[in-house]
């Protein structure tokens, strides 16, 4: 095999390894939801997933335990049945 041949095959490996990574898309946020629901007031300070409200910017901001505006992603169904000291946790964020 010559130096050109091989030149070629490389690139067409290269190429087709190139191509795979493309299609391969990343999870969304509804695939990362699958089997979840938000569930607001039930995360502890900082352990919230997103959604903390004014002067927050997402996951891990929330300032209190139990934050009314600050949602964790827990199995579907279980949001409501989840008690805490203030309350039970909620699909809709919680008025404070």
């Amino acid at each position: 095999m010559n130096r050109r041949t091989v030149n070629v095959a490389l690139a067409g490996s290269l190429a087709a390894a190139l191509s795979t990574l493309a299609l391969a898309a990343p999870a969304s946020a509804d695939d990362k939801m699958a089997g979840k629901e938000k569930c607001y007031g039930v995360a502890m300070k900082g352990q919230n997933d997103c959604a903390a409200g004014p002067g927050t910017t997402c996951a891990g901001t929330s300032k209190v335990d139990y934050q009314g505006n600050a949602w964790k992603a827990v199995p579907k169904g279980s949001c409501v049945a989840m008690k805490t000291p203030k309350g039970m946790g909620s699909l809709e964020p919680i008025k404070m």
